[in-house]
């Protein structure tokens, strides 16, 4: 498999701003790869996000420099029309991106755009619907729906048209809990069952080590670290130095190495937690072995 997305050497600047937002940003994500992109605020996470999705410079302005690929393509070379067929752009705030008077309306309009006959159009509408577990209100006004079920219909308005990538900007930061809990189950069962790749922004950190594949660390404009879970938080200085909350358990083991105990690896999950205190409470027994 190949690459879903390249960016090399990325830079970018709002239109009349001097400072830049991006600077030398480099990320390549595998087809297929579920992507976790974490970071302070004003970092540039959105605004990445925005590049990748065409939203810059197509929609917002600005000066871009460096290299973006989406699916081996230069993306500078593609029209607007060409990008939104590959790639599924999901805002913060679902009301920014609900129009229409249904919720079935809602689904079938971006497909209309696609060109596909009406039987076509209804039978993937009513699919994503019952996908996403919307398709008893396909007849409700999207206002009339909770801030959780106006995300899920946001997503399933994108999943309709089958991008290869979907992008969701921190897609819970405006929900409840339970609203939260799922929007965060449908985008793990994307992984699972679609195997499309996903890039997403999001800063339930327990949540993200379980299901990323890498996990993308972003401070003043660039990527920091990027790797699997267990390799970026097995640095404690890097996560300190970017102000990232690292999993609660490991945590509780950079507390442990800073207090002189020899641990073989930090875990970044509680089943992994665990395993280790056991290990070492398995040893403690013995004179010395915890120092």
């Amino acid at each position: 498999m190949g690459y879903a997305v390249e960016v090399r050497n990325l830079w970018f600047r709002y239109m009349l701003s001097e400072e830049w937002v991006l600077r030398d940003l480099n990320l390549a994500v595998e087809e297929g790869e579920f992507i976790v992109i974490m970071g302070p605020s004003g970092c540039g996470k959105s605004t990445l996000l925005y590049i990748l999705s065409g939203i810059i410079p197509n929609m917002i302005r600005g000066e871009v420099r460096g290299e973006v690929k989406i699916l081996g393509r230069d993306i500078r070379g593609l029209k607007p029309e060409e990008i939104t067929r590959s790639v599924g752009f999901v805002f913060q705030n679902p009301d920014s991106q609900l129009i229409m008077p249904t919720v079935l309306e809602e689904v079938v309009m971006g497909l209309e755009n696609l060109g596909l006959d009406r039987g076509e159009i209804l039978s993937r509408a009513r699919e994503i619907l019952s996908y996403v577990g919307l398709d008893r209100k396909s007849n409700m006004p999207p206002r009339s729906l909770s801030a959780g079920e106006k995300q899920l219909l946001a997503i399933a308005s994108v999943l309709a048209l089958r991008p290869r990538i979907l992008i969701l900007d921190e897609p819970t930061s405006m929900l409840d809990h339970v609203g939260t809990m799922k929007v965060l189950s449908l985008i793990e069962s994307l992984k699972k069952n679609l195997g499309i790749t996903v890039i997403v922004v999001e800063h339930r950190i327990e949540w993200a080590v379980e299901i990323a594949d890498k996990i993308a660390i972003m401070d003043r404009g660039t990527v920091v670290a990027y790797g699997e879970p267990s390799k970026i938080f097995s640095d404690p200085e890097l996560i300190k130095k970017t102000g990232v909350r690292p999993p609660m358990i490991s945590e509780v083991f950079y507390e442990l190495i800073n207090r002189g105990v020899k641990v073989n690896r930090i875990p970044i999950t509680t089943k992994e937690g665990v395993e280790e205190l056991r290990r070492l409470l398995g040893r403690s027994s013995k004179p010395g072995a915890l120092t």
